[in-house]
């Protein structure tokens, strides 16, 4: 029986460098050193370079230019100041969920750091969630597991589930994660678009909503959101409305409105959601969506 085998070749590139060499300061000598292949004009900086397959870490001109440096030396690379003069800083969403991290470990909280992957069974039918939000999943086309079939919508099903291994830690748990999801939209040139997310579990023997309340109050007051009540004419702030979610508790639910619009959701937990994931103590959950808060 014949056997197929995979046909591995060198790459060959071209590869104008003469600009390196200029920084570099390099002397003939030091150049017929590190360079493998040269053409015979010697007034033209391009090399010929045999990449062998072993090396995929060689995609362009960027790549060859350090592997020079590297051979030449990093230390040996006299220091220069770079010609554009300007200011790095963070990107404003990732700012504003370390910022968010920071005060919520603060206050006693514990970050966890879930799967963005996970079943199709845990992001809806254990969440209780209707029909029709499932169809804004984003699936995987040939999953390998039954675990990782789609991308997650919602942070609190991995919340519930790294509870779920835990059950033997000292009560009352605390945990909490700032993290994307995933939901579909054709707008997008992807189809689908990120959302960064805000989660908190709040897991005891008495579930307290209370708690889980207190910890939405201080996260607006650290983004300095007042509070303005449902019946009040300002949109500038934030107020809280009730709610049916079927996956929280009848009557012990609420939405979290910025400036007029559903940004998130807190409440007890349904007790079908507790027994789908295998918990025995009462939790009141926090989730929303924190990208507003950047307009």
């Amino acid at each position: 029986m014949a056997l197929d085998c995979v046909s591995i070749k060198d790459q060959q590139q071209t590869v104008d460098i003469g600009k390196a060499l200029e920084l570099l300061k390099l002397s003939d000598e030091d150049k017929t050193m590190l360079l493998v292949k040269r053409e015979e004009q010697q007034k033209q900086p391009m090399i010929k370079v045999t990449v062998p397959p072993t090396r995929h870490d060689i995609l362009h001109e960027c790549d060859l230019a350090e592997d020079l440096a590297l051979a030449f030396g990093f230390n040996a690379i006299p220091p220069a100041l770079p010609q554009s003069n300007t200011v790095a800083e963070p990107f404003p969403l990732n700012k504003l969920s370390d910022q968010l991290r920071l005060q919520l470990v603060s206050t006693g909280w514990t970050e966890v750091l879930t799967f963005a992957l996970c079943s199709t069974e845990d992001a809806g039918l254990k969440m209780r969630r209707p029909e029709h939000d499932m169809e804004t999943l984003v699936r995987i086309s040939n999953p390998k597991t039954s675990e990782f079939q789609v991308v997650r919508n919602s942070l609190l099903p991995g919340i519930l589930k790294t509870i779920a291994n835990n059950k033997d830690m000292a009560l009352p748990l605390r945990l909490f994660e700032v993290q994307d999801v995933v939901h579909i939209d054709q707008s997008q040139d992807t189809n689908c678009r990120n959302e960064r997310h805000l989660a908190a579990v709040f897991y005891s023997k008495c579930g307290s909503f209370e708690v889980i309340h207190g910890l939405l109050d201080r996260i607006m007051q650290m983004l300095d959101v007042a509070y303005e009540p449902a019946d009040s004419d300002r949109t500038g702030g934030y107020c809280i409305r009730q709610s049916d979610d079927p996956s929280y508790f009848d009557g012990r639910c609420a939405n979290v409105l910025y400036r007029g619009e559903r940004i998130g959701t807190f409440g007890v937990l349904h007790p079908t959601v507790l027994g789908n994931f295998a918990l025995t103590n009462p939790c009141s959950a926090l989730e929303m969506n924190i990208e507003p808060f950047l307009v």
